[in-house]
């Protein structure tokens, strides 16, 4: 093992085009490093290559071209110990209807080969809070339920990585909280994640490291501080004692004023220290009731990123 858990090397996936079309590619030479231990998002808008990307790495899709290695196993050499060790939540609902949860973990574990002697299926129903649904249908859980059942399959063979393709979609917050102390129960454990999410706060409060693909290439990776700090955009709001009657003004600052009478300040930290953004303020004569700052977030990057790809 190098201390990875995934290593993809020049990876391309090229689809046969519609009747009068060319050929598609849906990944052009991707090249991605996923650390063992770590919480790792992937990010992109939709169509970005993002499910091609996780349905290569589950096994359901043929790549055209590069290596996958997964857990130190080549994905064309060891196909078999490749897939095992890797879990995928996926985003749609694909449910036996007429499966109980205890029943449903217990085919997917033969699936996987796990003797009946080491299948866990009511410690892993217990973890996702579906102990006492074990025996009902799974046409009657609700849509919550169906999504930690979900989990539940994607864990019955133990495997190293965990992919959880948009795992929040459509939950409630409930669920969603549910969903995430699990993945930090798991990842405590030691198991590597792997997130897919439209919900970029969630990405910059769970992911150590995240990779950005865009029309089907990388255009980022690197730990979640370091993307952030790629924009240096700050925004000082004010709230005065009084209402202001001059805004202030200095090099390097954006100033707008709020219906509420609060003053925004945007201005770059490399450009223009704070300390110039407070003594511009008190040239105006404002004195300051309050004083807030905020810096960009992962929505701003994200957007940067991909807006002229």
């Amino acid at each position: 093992m190098t201390g990875n858990a995934i290593e993809i090397n020049g990876l391309r996936k090229t689809y046969a085009g519609q009747k009068g079309t060319g050929p598609k590619e849906a990944l052009k030479d991707i090249d991605l490093t996923i650390p063992q231990g770590s919480v790792f998002g992937l990010l992109g808008p939709n169509g970005a290559g993002k499910s091609t990307l996780i349905n290569i790495l589950a096994g359901l899709v043929v790549k055209t071209a590069g290596q996958v290695r997964i857990w130190g196993f080549d994905q064309d050499v060891n196909p078999r110990q490749s897939r095992a060790a890797i879990g995928v939540m996926p985003q749609e609902l694909n449910l036996d209807p007429f499966f109980t949860p205890r029943a449903a973990l217990e085919v997917q574990a033969g699936l996987y080969g796990v003797p009946k002697s080491q299948r866990r299926s009511d410690e892993i129903l217990a973890l996702v809070g579906l102990e006492d649904k074990a025996e009902a249908y799974a046409r009657t859980l609700s849509g919550g339920m169906r999504r930690r059942l979900l989990l539940a399959k994607a864990l019955v063979h133990s495997p190293h990585i965990l992919v959880l393709d948009e795992p929040t979609a459509g939950v409630d917050i409930e669920l969603r909280q549910m969903l995430w102390a699990n993945v930090r129960k798991l990842n405590e454990q030691g198991m590597t994640i792997i997130l897919t999410t439209h919900y970029l706060e969630e990405a910059e409060e769970m992911c150590d490291e995240i990779a950005i693909i865009n029309n089907g290439e990388k255009v980022a990776q690197d730990s979640t501080a370091n993307l952030l700090g790629r924009i240096d955009r700050k925004t000082m709001v004010i709230h005065p004692a009084s209402a202001a009657e001059t805004l202030p003004s200095g090099p390097g600052m954006t100033v707008t004023k709020r219906a509420d009478g609060a003053i925004v300040i945007t201005y770059r930290a490399a450009d223009t220290p704070a300390e110039a953004v407070l003594d511009a303020v008190h040239a105006a004569g404002i004195s300051i009731r309050d004083v807030k700052t905020a810096e960009a977030d992962l929505e701003e990057v994200f957007l940067e990123l991909t807006r002229s790809r």
